[in-house]
């Protein structure tokens, strides 16, 4: 039977550098991961992370519990058909509902050949001293993710003071009692606080889990066919609305010679130098994101 674990958690958490420092863990001790990658955008941004040496299957466009059940059990199949692992990492879009992906995977079909032990999601703990700001739906979401889950990566501590970190942790931990609450920043978790993750399954807890549903969340991909300047561009990031959460991709930059890999999440960002000639596209997540102009680009949804 091969271990199963799920990684929940809202945009911008987290979870792949978790899911970059968990694969490094477990081959580091010979056991092989593989992993299944489920993202709102067209374009598989995150699975960069993983390398070619990881058995990876990935769901575009859509959360889990919205493709449906039967597209996450034929991409089980084909692993456990074709591929050769020990433990299987799933890592769900930040707009999923974290029981709902778990009841896809629950699937009569791998009850004898997978072991799901649980789910562990990354709580960005500058975004819940912000919680209010958000609009009802997502915060229920962020709220629904930390309170299901089996363990919580209260993440980016870096970022607060201590008493903050203090205040936060006492929150979350009012709002899920029953599991552990690592601090963590850069999401770096030790992988034998997963292998000792017993998780115990409620018919009735999938039953209701129908919150998620009524998601005003949406992508958008954008492509740019021109060089931009570098303090331009930020200056148009900054003005964004509180509804736009995540933001990856390659973007032009006037002076050099391939995109640079951007990313955004909550008012940070990130640049960095890219290598070869990626596609100058940049995927958008948020809420009411059909309505946003984007600076030096065309709608190419």
């Amino acid at each position: 039977m091969k271990d199963v674990y799920l990684l929940s958690g809202f945009l911008g958490s987290g979870k792949t550098s978790l899911l970059s420092h968990i694969i490094e863990q477990f081959k580091a001790e010979g056991i092989k991961p593989a992993v299944i990658m489920n993202e709102l955008g067209k374009l598989p941004f995150d699975s960069r992370a993983v390398d070619n040496e990881v058995p990876l299957k990935e769901m575009l466009e859509g959360c889990i519990c919205c493709t449906g059940s039967e597209k996450m059990e034929a991409q089980l199949q084909t692993l456990l058909e074709g591929e050769d692992f020990d433990v299987l990492l799933i890592e769900t879009t930040g707009a999923a509902h974290p029981v709902e992906a778990m009841d896809a995977v629950l699937s009569p079909l791998f009850a004898s050949k997978l072991n799901m032990k649980g789910i562990i999601t990354v709580a960005d703990c500058k975004r819940w001293l912000d919680r209010d700001k958000m609009s009802p739906q997502t915060r229920m979401l962020f709220l629904e993710q930390i309170k299901h889950a089996h363990l919580i990566v209260a993440n980016k501590i870096d970022l607060l003071t201590d008493a903050e970190i203090l205040t936060v942790t006492m929150q979350i931990q009012a709002l899920n009692d029953t599991s552990p609450i690592i601090q963590t920043a850069n999401s770096k978790l030790p992988i034998k606080l997963l292998k000792n993750m017993e998780a115990t399954f409620h018919e009735k807890e999938v039953q209701e889990a129908a919150i998620g549903k009524q998601l005003t969340l949406s992508s958008r991909l954008h492509t740019f066919h021109e060089g931009l300047h570098q303090e331009e561009f930020e200056e148009w990031v900054r003005s964004l609305p509180d509804t736009v959460y995540r933001m990856k991709g390659y973007v032009p930059l006037k002076g050099h010679k391939n995109p640079y890999l951007f990313q955004y999440a909550y008012g940070m960002v990130q640049w960095l130098p890219e290598y070869m000639k990626m596609p100058p596209q940049i995927v958008i997540i948020g809420e009411q994101v059909d309505k946003l102009e984007v600076i030096g680009s065309e709608r190419n949804d």
